[in-house]
């Protein structure tokens, strides 16, 4: 199956054509969402795991092509994770991916000889050693680090519900926008090692109807295409899925968990001093 995956190097010229068409810049998940589209990938393409990394195979080679497209000047990315061509990648009309990666090595070799410590860029490693922390906790413990989430996200009134049968829901809470406008969300908690599919989100939609309105499933894995056009499904009460990448990232925002340990940079400006 994974032979039928696009490589990395055949993902780049699609990469550049989708970020012209969505307008220069996008998300990751708008990014891919173009990219299959122009490539007409199907789900049994597109939802092939990756390991047990929460992420497909066709996003960890996304990810891989990114790398390359960025050292090689084309793209760029902002710390809130937009991704937006550059000059040069907005003028390219013609992507040559093997040549690109090619390049790269070829910089990324002179990088090592410079510099023997020198590390390669991908994506971020520490998420999947906090996606198997994750992974390996208590499921009591991974919910209540879903509700200590919800809480420090802003919700109020969070409870889990500590019952079982109950179409899945593990909690509630209610999220107040500005103290004036209050929505009730049920959520449910996931210690995935895989992709959820589209029968998850339905039987949870179908354990809400009615109860609030909004729903949410917090997950260490990943959701499959079908699982994340079911849930916003036309008709149907929307649900939000947070699957472990972005789970990840919120519990770093908030610090739970996490600690991010900055490294001083000291320049001295020998000009500054000879003008002086």
């Amino acid at each position: 199956m994974k032979s039928r995956i696009p490589t990395y190097d055949e993902l780049m010229a699609p990469t550049i054509q989708a970020l012209k068409q969505l307008g220069g810049s996008a998300s990751i998940d708008e990014l891919l969402a173009g990219i299959i589209l122009l490539l007409d990938l199907s789900p049994d393409v597109v939802d092939v795991p990756h390991g047990t990394t929460g992420r497909t195979e066709l996003e960890y080679r996304a990810a891989w092509t990114r790398t390359y497209l960025r050292r090689a000047g084309l793209i760029e990315n902002s710390e809130r994770g937009v991704w937006t061509l550059t000059q040069e990648g907005a003028k390219v009309n013609v992507v040559d991916g093997r040549q690109i990666a090619r390049d790269v090595r070829v910089q990324y070799r002179q990088a090592t000889d410079d510099k023997p410590n020198a590390q390669p860029e991908t994506e971020p490693l520490w998420q999947d050693t906090l996606i198997a922390v994750l992974q390996a906790m208590d499921p009591v413990a991974f919910e209540r680090l879903c509700q200590r989430l919800l809480r420090e996200s802003g919700f109020i009134e969070v409870e889990v519900t500590q019952r079982s049968g109950d179409g899945g829901i593990d909690g509630f809470g209610t999220l107040r926008l500005g103290g004036l406008i209050s929505f009730n969300v049920l959520f449910q908690s996931k210690r995935y090692k895989g992709n959820i599919g589209p029968d998850v989100v339905r039987d949870f939609r179908g354990a809400m109807v009615g109860r609030a309105d909004k729903g949410m499933i917090i997950s260490t894995g990943g959701f499959t295409s079908e699982a994340k056009r079911e849930a916003t499904r036309d008709g149907a009460p929307p649900i939000d899925l947070i699957d472990g990448r972005l789970l990840a990232d919120k519990l770093k925002e908030l610090e739970l968990g996490v600690k991010t340990n900055l490294v001083e940079q000291v320049e001295v400006l020998e000009e500054w001093f000879r003008e002086i």
